[in-house]
């Protein structure tokens, strides 16, 4: 079982899951990490020991060629799991059906609460009490894919986008590597909108 990374960010996530396979905890080979702008992620990888490629979208003349070249680099390595973590970008339906409920995302809101941009923002603004972070597979739509684990947090009256962040990014660092374990150990199983877990 190979798993592989998108990511476009510092990498807090891909470091919390490459540790895990690299200590052995998830049977796993680490494949690669793609990023799509020069991110302190790639950085990150290259001193796990793990290959990094930048793939610049602006050097592609459409979204597709961007795209193919990152599904080639993903193919050369047998991946068997995309993990995306932290990727800012919306992966094309084509993308999405040649890795078919082989992408697992993280997302900072308790889905399908505040998908997309600015969760953290959304869940301040809106008031809520409790907020968490999920993880899901990608499907052709924007966090709308089967929901594999959550975590909450509670809100607290003085809490910042930064201190939620925070409390947030702690849980995430736990079931996103749990989520790619029980991936790696067929333990998942996708049944309409809903994940099993055996």
């Amino acid at each position: 079982m190979v798993v592989s990374f998108l990511a476009s960010g510092r990498g807090s996530n891909f470091l919390a899951a490459a540790k895990k396979i690299q200590s052995g905890y998830i049977k796993a080979k680490p494949g690669i990490l793609v990023s799509d702008n020069d991110a302190p992620v790639l950085r990150k990888a290259k001193n796990v020991g793990i290959k990094a490629f930048r793939v610049n979208p602006k050097d592609y003349d459409s979204k597709a060629a961007f795209e193919n070249e990152m599904i080639a680099l993903f193919k050369r390595c047998e991946t068997d799991l995309i993990v995306a973590a932290g990727y800012m970008r919306i992966l094309s339906p084509h993308f999405v059906q040649i890795f078919k409920n082989r992408i697992i995302n993280i997302h900072p809101s308790l889905l399908p609460a505040f998908p997309g941009r600015d969760a953290l923002k959304q869940a301040i603004e809106y008031g809520v009490k409790i907020t968490g972070c999920t993880t899901h597979f990608i499907d052709e739509g924007t966090d709308t894919g089967p929901i594999i684990m959550q975590a909450a947090v509670p809100v607290l009256p003085d809490d910042t986008i930064l201190t939620l962040a925070k409390k947030i990014r702690a849980k995430e660092h736990k079931i996103l590597p749990e989520s790619i374990k029980l991936f790696c150990e067929g333990r998942l199983r996708i049944s309409e909108r809903s994940v099993i877990i055996s």
